[in-house]
């Protein structure tokens, strides 16, 4: 990472003047934090004590046999709140509770995210707001009950696709009308500088445990690490600890939704071009005159038209290989890993699933890959009933 959150030619800092002043004493407090042996300590006490860190690396017999290598899931749907995303909630609202902040806004798409920054305001008794597309809102009913269960309030977005685009622009615009006493608590690695350094060294616990987990299993490293992306976070989580070694493939699976013409899919690394949302220069899907497109996903959390800048120049440089998986493919993958492990999968861990069984054939009987499992399925349970005419 160069300047002010350069990564090759992305990230940086593009917004409005009146936000320059909160993201540069973000950006003191979190450096100051983290040199801070008393916070990292208590982060560390509460990922331990609290959210239940370590999350295992699950051996699967049985889809290892049907699929002809060894393989693993690194298991975040374990993780207190069902998802990676409390990694990061946790040590933001740390951050912010630090900085003397009297409120957390967020945004959330397939909800877990607003869930998890719910449990983190709850347990330090900060108050949570949290903006959420409507059609996300219908979508995922059950997070919704949940964060009103935890204490949030659930702002509704009707504005645009009434998704995760449009959630991330109304709390950045609350944030810039309330930035002395709020704390915006993004949840990906998007954004301006320097959120996608925050986020990314909170969710790196995920591939500092999984890279001395398979160590100790195998004693050596894995062939291939595969993670869904749709922001980036539980990604870059795991893939940060093997970007050094050549040998291990990481494989970035984004939703290809129904098909590749615009507002079919949310495919940015693989069908995006470069330009600006959300303060950072980064991979989009836009058309010819900037404008951005609607997205698709049968994954609420996957349904964003921009990915993590870190992301993209991994992906720039050849380092991150990427793909994509059609709904439908999905959906089964849901179904086989449920019937195959007894484990259900949330739906946008499902893509990379789905993504595993096709790469599975290519690393021989003795080759290990490890599949990061970002969330569980509960949630998604209504969206699949529907998609299936009444039944799962």
């Amino acid at each position: 990472m160069g300047n002010k959150g350069r990564y090759g030619r992305f990230g940086g800092q593009y917004v409005p003047e009146t936000l320059m002043p909160p993201l540069i004493a973000l950006e003191e407090a979190y450096d100051r934090v983290s040199r801070d042996r008393s916070f990292i300590t208590k982060l560390e006490t509460y990922q331990r004590e609290y959210a239940g860190r370590p999350t295992p690396l699950t051996y699967c017999e049985n889809t290892s046999r049907e699929l002809g290598c060894r393989v693993y899931l690194k298991r975040e749907d374990l993780l207190h709140g069902g998802a990676h995303k409390l990694n990061n909630t946790l040590g933001q609202a740390l951050l912010a509770k630090y900085m003397g902040k009297e409120r957390i806004i967020a945004e959330t798409g397939a909800g877990q995210h607003g869930v998890a920054t719910a449990i983190a305001g709850a347990l330090l008794g900060i108050p949570v707001e949290v903006y959420m597309g409507s059609e996300d809102v219908r979508r995922q009913a059950l997070n919704v009950e949940r964060m009103n269960l935890l204490g949030a309030r659930v702002l509704p977005v009707e504005g645009g696709s009434r998704t995760l685009k449009d959630a991330v622009n109304e709390a950045l615009r609350d944030w810039a009308a309330n930035v002395y006493s709020t704390h915006y608590l993004i949840g990906s690695i998007v954004g301006p500088h320097p959120y996608p350094r925050i986020v990314r060294d909170f969710q790196a616990v995920i591939g500092r445990e999984a890279r001395a987990q398979v160590l100790a299993k195998e004693g050596r490293l894995p062939d291939a690490v595969v993670a869904c992306v749709g922001g980036g976070s539980n990604a870059i989580g795991i893939f940060s600890a093997f970007e050094s070694d050549p040998g291990v493939r990481l494989i970035g699976v984004e939703a290809g939704g129904t098909g590749e013409r615009a507002g079919e899919h949310s495919a940015t690394l693989c069908l995006g071009s470069e330009g600006v949302l959300h303060g950072a220069l980064s991979l989009l899907l836009q058309d010819v005159h900037g404008q951005i497109e609607a997205t698709h996903s049968v994954a609420a959390g996957l349904d964003y038209p921009g990915v993590g800048p870190e992301l993209a120049y991994h992906a720039s440089l050849g380092r991150i290989e990427t793909a994509t998986v059609r709904d439908e493919e999905a959906l089964a993958a849901f179904s086989f890993l449920a019937r195959r492990e007894g484990i259900i999968p949330a739906l946008e861990s499902s893509h990379a699933i789905a993504h595993a069984r096709k790469v599975a054939p290519e690393l021989g009987r003795d080759g290990v890959l490890v599949i990061n499992l970002s969330g569980r399925g509960d949630k998604d349970a209504g969206e699949v009933m529907a998609r299936g005419g009444g039944n799962l």
